[in-house]
């Protein structure tokens, strides 16, 4: 019987009952793809097919109006490792009152299997600083100076307390690996004002990246021209950058064309190829950044006082100076979304301050300090504040305890942390939310990775709920099903 059943079957191999099921599955599916295509459904499909393959004709980094008036530029000052809120921007009096004893509370404490030691007072003294009174510690000296620049948001939190997904989510809105980074969102929702130079620039910390590395700066399933661009902060911006020795610029310039010609008949016949589209359109930047990236990177052109404002002559301050007098310099061409990373490779060369918070967070602050300070006073100068939105935080915080008996480290804190933003369209001179009187959770306000994403998207002129992106059926946004903006914190 069993052999007559397998025997019975139709030349698309399924049997008899099989193929009158499928049949019936698919005269149904007729009905679902019309009301699907009045729904603009397959439009979506053809769009973002469109962006893959260039069919429209129109560079994918082509200027875009925005939803409404916003920034043009946005500076990430990403602080790798996870800065204590207790110690920068969050003062607890309640924890020199119990500094020592241990913690009896209900929050969640410690991570990673790591020992909970006692309540930690923060050695760095907070002051009330400009005409709002803002506290912020010691740490930070000459970003003070900012201060009614400056909203605070107190109430961050997020949902992992593992440094690589901690750093993707704050990144790319997910916790998994494949989205769509801040920068890419940025890049395919405004485009760029400079065809010369990328849209979308990362420079990292000289002792290495963050965990995760590209993953961090991916146009995930985006067209691969939104992903994000590693500059070098000396030197040539980019490796094999410069023409080779003997090529004359008539002679590359035909090269590329003949590249161009070959390259577009090979898309033809792929026209779904993003990847493939974003190498064509590499080649030709490639080509205008042998000029444009190497004079960006000069800084012999600015003023000794300039370079001196930027921390430049001295050891300590100069590589996070030079990366953020090159984001000023990369503004001023036009460039969107450019991410700047302090901390590199793990634990004491980052801010995850686990054996000593103290001397971390003095090492780290003290090499960024100055340089942030600076920039805020050079976009003020410049005309550029206006239209320039600053963001500064890291993947998450830090516990009020010790980690350990009589050892000055702190574990991760997911629950409650703190992060600024400054510049065009913020309302400074503020903090936003609060964590409980220990600083272990957010507990008034508080404010999700995602609705941090939609404040600043909203602060670029962009709807975090209009920007998505067609994929696989859905239209994805970098909220995903989250996210509201932060109404306060915006002028």
């Amino acid at each position: 019987m069993l052999d007559r059943f397998i025997a019975n079957v139709t030349p698309c191999g399924r049997t008899r009952r099989e193929f009158l099921w499928e049949v019936g599955g698919g005269f149904a599916g007729l009905g679902l793809i019309d009301l699907l295509s009045r729904d603009g459904f397959f439009a979506n499909d053809a769009r973002a097919n469109e962006l893959a393959g260039g069919e429209a004709g129109m560079h994918p980094l082509a200027p875009k109006a925005p939803h409404f008036g916003g920034a043009k530029h946005c500076i990430f000052l990403f602080m790798n490792g996870a800065p204590s809120q207790v110690d920068t921007f969050d003062p607890k009096p309640m924890l020199d009152k119990f500094h020592g004893t241990a913690y009896s509370g209900k929050a969640k404490v410690g991570s990673n299997g790591r020992p909970i030691g006692y309540l930690m007072k923060s050695p760095f003294p907070f002051r009330p600083h400009g005409e709002s009174g803002l506290p912020i510690s010691s740490l930070f000296p000459h970003t003070a100076k900012h201060a009614d620049d400056i909203c605070v948001i107190r109430s961050m939190h997020a949902d992992t307390a593992a440094h690589a997904s901690g750093c993707l989510q704050m990144n790319t809105g997910s916790v998994l690996i494949g989205k769509p980074s801040l920068g890419a969102w940025l890049s395919y929702g405004l485009g760029t004002e400079n065809a010369n130079l990328p849209s979308f620039v990362v420079m990292t910390d000289p002792r290495g990246g963050p965990i995760g590395s590209a993953s961090n700066w991916t146009g995930g399933f985006m067209p691969a021209a939104y992903q994000g661009t590693l500059f070098r902060s000396q030197g040539s911006p980019l490796l094999d950058l410069a023409t080779p020795a003997g090529v004359s610029d008539r002679t590359q310039r035909k090269s590329l064309d003949l590249l161009g010609e070959l390259n577009r008949e090979h898309l033809a016949l792929r026209p779904r190829e993003s990847e493939l589209v974003a190498r064509i359109l590499s080649y030709e930047l490639a080509y205008q950044m042998q000029t444009t990236a190497a004079d960006v990177v000069d800084l012999s052109q600015e003023t000794r006082q300039t370079q001196e404002l930027y921390g430049l002559d001295d050891a300590r301050t100069a590589d996070f100076g030079r990366k953020c007098l090159i984001a000023r310099r990369l503004i001023e061409r036009g460039v969107r979304f450019i991410q700047l990373y302090s901390g590199g490779g793990h634990i004491e060369d980052t801010w995850d301050g686990h054996n000593n918070c103290i001397s971390n967070h003095t090492i780290h602050a003290g090499e960024t300090d100055q340089a942030i300070g600076a920039l805020m006073t050079d976009l003020k100068q410049r005309g550029l504040w206006d239209e320039t939105l600053l963001v500064w935080g890291g993947e998450f915080g830090r516990t009020p305890t010790s980690e350990g008996l009589n050892k000055p480290g702190r574990d991760h804190d997911w629950h409650g942390f703190s992060m600024w933003l400054a510049g065009a369209g913020t309302r400074g001179g503020q903090a936003i939310g609060a964590t409980d009187e220990l600083g272990f959770a957010a507990v008034d306000e508080p404010c999700h990775v995602s609705d941090l994403h939609a404040t600043i998207l909203h602060l670029m002129g962009l709807d975090h709920e209009r920007l998505t992106f067609f994929y696989k059926g859905l239209e994805e946004r970098i909220t995903g099903t989250r996210g509201n903006v932060v109404t306060k914190a915006i002028a």
